[in-house]
C-alpha cells in the first residue's frame, strides 16, 4: 500500500471581532456569561435579551454545548472543532457528509446502501452512540438534515465521562437553529445537476415580550449520477423560546424528517478487486424501495441562580422508523464460476427505536482560597425501546424464495427489468431490545494559578438490557426471553492544562471507559464489555484574537477487545447476514497525530486546514480459528486524512459583496472487506492458516470550488464540486463498493427578511 507523505496543513475558522467589541460596550468579558448550552442568551442589566452575537469559525473561543461544562476550548484537554452555519452555506452543503469534510479526522467509513452515512474518527465507528443531536443521542439510521443546522460541534477524544458508554474518537454533536427576539428570516432554493431542487424556508421572531419562535423547513427531490436512484425528503423543524423570568427560560424544539430513497449497494468485489464497471450503472430490482421516518421533541430549562451558579434540564423523545425492500448487497461474487455473474438476493427490513432521555446538571464556580474550582456535576437517565423485524419472501405459487433472478454485471440491461415487486413478504418473526441506561457523573477544572490548572472527574454508569423474541409461525406465535443484562463501570478522567501565555495551551490527559457490546456470540452468549484506556496530549494557540490559531495532538487509544460483526456463520463458510451476530476480534491499538491550523491574514478572507495520521492495528490476539492476525491494520481506518479550504468575500469596494472559495479534501489508504483471519487448513486439518481478505483501496483527493455574490437582501452562490472527476469508493464490509459522486453543479439563490 503506498505510503502519502503531506505536509502539516492547518484547519478552520477563526472568530469574528464582534463578540468583544460588545462585551466592550457591556463593560464586562462576553465569554465568561456564555454558558456551555446552544439555547442560552445574552441578556443586559435590565434583563432584556440583546441582539445575537454572530460567532463564525470552528476554531472555538467560547464554550460550546458538547462540552456541556462550560469550560472555555482552551482550558479543555483535548480538541475541540466547530463547523458553523456560515461554513455551511458558503459550501452550500446538503449532506452531512459535505460538512465533514471541514473536520480533521473524521470521515465516511461506508454509505449503508444509500440509506445512512457511517462516519469514524481515530478508528472507530461513530454511528451507534456517538452521533448527538442538541446533546441527546440521535440515531444514525438516516441521513440528518442540514438546512435547520446552527452549526456541528466535534469534541475529540475521550467523552465517557460526560455521555456515558460511548466510543473513543470522539462526539459529532448537532445543534439547530432556535429562536430570535428578532424579526428575520430567508428563503432559498438550491438546484443542481440530476434534476436536483430543493426550496428551505427559515423564519424567526418575537411572539410578544417573552415568546419567540423559528420554523425551519425544507423539501428535496433529486434523481442521481446512479441509474433508478432517486431521494425525496420532507423536513420541517419548529421551536420556541419562553422567556419565564430574567433568570429562567424553556426552549422547546419539534423536529421531524421523512426520506423516501432507493437502496443501493454499488458495485461488486471480486477477490481483491473493486469491479470497473460504469459508475452509473444500478443492479438493484427497479422495485427496491425504501422510507425512513424520525420525529423527536425536546424541551430545555435553564435557571442561572446567580452569575456563578446555573441549572440544565432537558428532556427528549425520539421515535424512528426504517423500512426497506430491494435485492440484497453484492456479496460472494468469488463464488461463481462466470466472471461478474450474481444471483440476488433479497432482504426487507423493518427497524424501529424509541428513545427517551433526561438530563439534569449543575454548573458552579467557587473559590477555596487563591484556588478557582468550575464544577459540574449531574445525572442522565435514557431509556430506548429498539424492533427489529425479520420477513420471508414468497413467490406467486406461495413457496418460500431467498433470492431473485441471476444477473452478470458486465452484460446487465435493466430494460429487461420489472417494476413491480413479483413477491410477496411476511413477517417470521420480530425482536424487542429494551436498554436503561443510567450515569450520574462529577468533574471539577481546577485552576491553581492563571497558568496550571486540573481537570479531575470521575463517572459511575448503569446499563440493563434485555431481548425478547416473538416468533410469528402460521398457528400461534412463541416467546423466548434473554436474561437481563447488566453492565456496570467506572469512568475516570484526568488532565493537566499548562498555559505560559493566555494565547498557548499545553495539555495532557488520561480517560477510561467501557462499552458495552449488544449482539451474541455464535453460542447465542452476551458478549462482554470492552475497556478502553485513552492518552491525549498536545498544545493549541490562539495569537491575535484568530489571526492565527492552531492546534497539535497526539493519542493512544487501547481497546482491550474490539467487537465487529462476524463476517461468517457458525459453519465459517456461510455469509453472516444477521448484524446481531457479532465477534470479539481482540485488542486493538489506535495512536495518531492530528494537526489543525486556522488563518484569518486579512478581512474577508480565510485559510483553514487539517492532517491526521492514524495507525490502528490489531494487538495480542490469541492464535484461534476466526481470530485476527496480530500486528494487521484494522479495516476501514485511513492512514491519513487532510483538508484545506479557503473563503474571500470582498469586503468593500465596487466588488463588494463578491465571493470566492474552494476546499479539498483527502482520504488516505486504507483496507476494505474484512480483516485477514486464521482458518482450519482444508488440506492439513488441525493445521491454522491465515485467510487473505483484505481489500485494499488507494487513497482519493476532491477539490470543490464556489463563487458567489451578495446584493442588499438578495444572494446568488455556485458550486462545482469534484472538479477533477475523482473515481473512488465507499466500501461497506467485503460487498457492495458504492462510487463517490462524479463532477457536479450547484446553485443557491436566496433572499433574506
Amino acid at each position: 500500500m503506498k505510503k502519502v507523505l503531506l505536509p502539516s496543513i492547518a484547519l478552520l475558522f477563526s472568530i469574528a471581532t464582534q463578540a468583544q467589541e460588545i462585551a466592550s460596550a457591556l463593560n464586562h468579558n462576553i465569554s465568561d456569561e456564555i454558558v456551555s448550552n446552544p439555547f442560552d442568551t445574552i441578556k443586559n442589566k435590565k434583563g432584556q435579551i440583546l441582539k445575537e452575537i454572530v460567532v463564525t469559525g470552528n476554531k472555538p473561543h467560547k464554550p460550546v454545548s458538547v462540552s456541556r461544562s462550560g469550560i472555555k476550548p482552551m482550558d479543555l484537554p483535548q480538541s475541540v472543532q466547530v463547523i458553523d452555519n456560515e461554513i455551511i452555506t458558503q459550501q452550500q452543503a446538503i449532506r452531512l457528509s459535505e460538512v465533514i469534510k471541514n473536520a480533521n479526522g473524521v470521515y465516511v467509513g461506508s454509505a449503508r446502501g444509500g440509506a445512512q452515512e457511517s462516519f469514524w474518527s481515530r478508528g472507530y465507528d461513530m454511528s451507534a452512540n456517538n452521533m448527538l443531536k442538541n446533546g441527546f443521542r440521535y440515531n444514525a439510521g438516516s441521513i440528518p438534515e442540514v438546512s435547520s443546522l446552527e452549526r456541528v460541534e466535534f469534541l475529540k477524544g475521550g467523552s465517557a465521562l460526560l455521555f456515558g458508554n460511548v466510543a473513543p474518537g470522539g462526539i459529532l454533536n448537532l445543534v439547530t437553529k432556535t429562536p430570535k427576539f428578532e424579526r428575520g428570516g430567508e428563503i432559498s432554493m438550491q438546484a443542481g445537476s440530476y434534476s436536483y431542487y430543493k426550496p428551505s424556508v427559515d423564519f424567526y421572531g418575537p411572539l410578544n415580550k417573552s415568546i419567540a419562535y423559528r420554523f425551519t423547513g425544507s423539501y428535496e427531490n433529486s434523481e442521481s449520477f446512479r441509474d433508478v436512484v432517486k431521494n425525496e425528503r420532507v423536513y420541517f423543524n419548529p421551536s420556541f423560546l419562553f422567556k419565564i423570568t430574567d433568570k429562567t427560560q424553556i426552549t422547546v424544539q419539534g423536529d421531524y424528517l421523512s426520506a423516501d430513497w432507493t437502496p443501493d449497494f454499488g458495485t461488486g468485489i471480486i477477490g481483491k478487486e473493486i469491479l470497473d464497471t460504469p459508475r452509473n450503472t444500478y443492479y438493484g430490482a427497479l422495485w427496491s424501495n425504501g422510507n425512513t421516518k424520525s420525529a423527536s421533541a425536546s424541551a430545555l430549562l435553564n435557571h442561572d441562580f446567580n452569575k456563578n451558579w446555573k441549572l440544565n434540564f432537558n428532556t427528549s423523545f425520539q421515535n424512528y422508523k426504517r423500512t426497506q425492500t430491494s435485492t440484497s448487497q453484492l456479496s460472494n461474487l468469488d463464488t461463481y464460476a462466470v466472471r461478474g455473474d450474481w444471483k440476488r438476493g433479497l432482504t426487507k427490513n423493518d427497524n424501529r427505536e424509541k428513545i427517551f432521555g433526561n438530563q439534569l446538571s449543575l454548573q458552579g464556580n467557587f473559590n477555596t482560597g487563591s484556588i478557582k474550582h468550575q464544577i459540574f456535576t449531574g445525572a442522565d437517565f435514557e431509556n430506548s425501546l429498539t424492533t427489529s423485524y425479520t420477513f420471508a419472501f414468497y413467490d406467486s405459487d406461495g413457496k418460500v424464495v431467498t433470492s431473485d433472478k441471476t444477473i452478470n454485471l458486465f452484460t446487465y440491461d435493466p430494460s429487461t427489468e420489472s417494476t413491480v415487486n413479483p413477491f410477496t413478504t411476511a413477517a417470521t418473526r420480530y425482536i424487542n431490545t429494551e436498554y436503561n441506561r443510567f450515569g450520574v457523573y462529577a468533574q471539577d477544572l481546577i485552576s491553581f494559578t492563571d497558568y496550571i490548572k486540573v481537570l479531575a472527574g470521575i463517572r459511575w454508569s448503569w446499563q440493563e438490557s434485555q431481548a425478547i423474541t416473538y416468533n410469528l409461525p402460521t398457528t400461534a406465535t412463541s416467546v423466548s426471553e434473554a436474561p437481563k443484562r447488566l453492565d456496570n463501570a467506572f469512568s475516570p478522567k484526568i488532565g493537566l492544562v499548562v498555559q505560559p501565555s493566555k494565547d498557548v495551551s499545553l495539555f495532557a490527559s488520561y480517560s477510561n471507559s467501557f462499552t458495552p457490546n449488544t449482539g451474541n456470540t455464535y453460542d447465542d452468549k452476551p458478549l462482554d464489555a470492552s475497556i478502553i484506556d485513552q492518552y491525549e496530549a498536545g498544545v493549541k494557540t490562539d495569537f491575535l484574537r484568530g489571526f492565527l490559531s492552531t492546534n497539535v495532538t497526539l493519542y493512544i487509544i487501547k481497546n482491550n477487545n474490539l467487537v465487529q460483526t462476524a463476517p461468517f456463520e457458525a459453519d465459517g463458510v456461510t455469509p453472516n447476514t444477521n448484524s446481531n451476530l457479532k465477534i470479539m476480534s481482540g485488542e486493538t491499538k489506535s495512536k495518531g497525530v492530528e494537526i489543525d491550523v486556522t488563518a484569518r491574514p486579512f478581512e474577508g478572507f480565510k485559510i483553514n486546514a487539517g492532517y491526521s495520521y492514524n495507525d490502528m492495528r490489531f494487538g495480542d490476539v490469541p492464535v484461534a480459528v476466526g481470530n485476527s492476525i496480530k500486528g494487521d491494520r484494522v479495516a476501514r481506518t485511513p492512514t491519513t486524512t487532510a483538508n484545506l479550504s479557503f473563503f474571500y468575500t470582498v469586503p468593500s469596494g465596487v466588488l463588494k459583496g463578491f465571493s470566492v472559495g474552494a476546499i479539498g479534501n483527502y482520504i488516505g489508504d486504507r483496507i476494505a472487506g474484512w480483516n485477514n483471519r486464521y482458518i482450519d487448513d482444508p488440506n492439513n486439518p488441525g493445521n491454522l492458516i491465515i485467510q487473505d481478505r483484505e481489500v485494499p483501496v488507494d487513497g482519493y483527493a476532491t477539490v470543490d470550488a464556489s463563487v458567489g455574490y451578495e446584493w442588499k437582501k438578495f444572494s446568488i452562490l455556485c458550486k462545482l464540486s469534484n472538479i477533477t472527476n475523482e473515481l473512488n469508493y465507499t466500501v461497506h464490509e467485503n460487498y457492495s463498493a458504492n462510487p463517490i459522486a462524479p463532477r457536479q453543479v450547484l446553485a443557491s439563490i436566496k433572499y433574506k427578511f
